[in-house]
């Protein structure tokens, strides 16, 4: 599958329950965050949280993929065991597949 240079994933279920805790985006940007040689701990550059209509989300880099393949496959485990829903860059909804992206049927 071609896959936009980001990936979003949503604080809502595929049923369109918001997910819960509400910090989840939160938590794993800060899971992924390193401290700089300042002593500042910075956000990676391949995770960035976004509200997208009022929706709480995670913004995915692709590159993700290829920089920490370890950190994006458990990204997308946590994803699709909290059923939670995945868009790609174009808006439409996409599926984790074992590791792999599908567009959804």
């Amino acid at each position: 599958m071609n896959t936009s240079e980001e990936i979003i994933i949503q604080s809502l279920t595929r049923k369109g329950d918001r997910f819960r805790p509400s910090d989840w985006v939160d938590r794993i940007c800060s899971s992924y965050a390193e401290f700089g040689k300042d002593r500042k701990l910075r956000y990676s550059p391949y995770l960035k949280p976004k509200i997208i209509d009022g929706v709480r989300c995670l913004a995915v880099s692709m590159q993700l993929r290829t920089a920490n393949r370890e950190g994006f496959e458990e990204l997308m485990q946590f994803a699709e065991e909290n059923n939670l829903s995945i868009l790609n860059g174009e808006g439409e909804s996409i599926e984790v597949s074992g590791s792999e992206l599908q567009a959804s049927s």
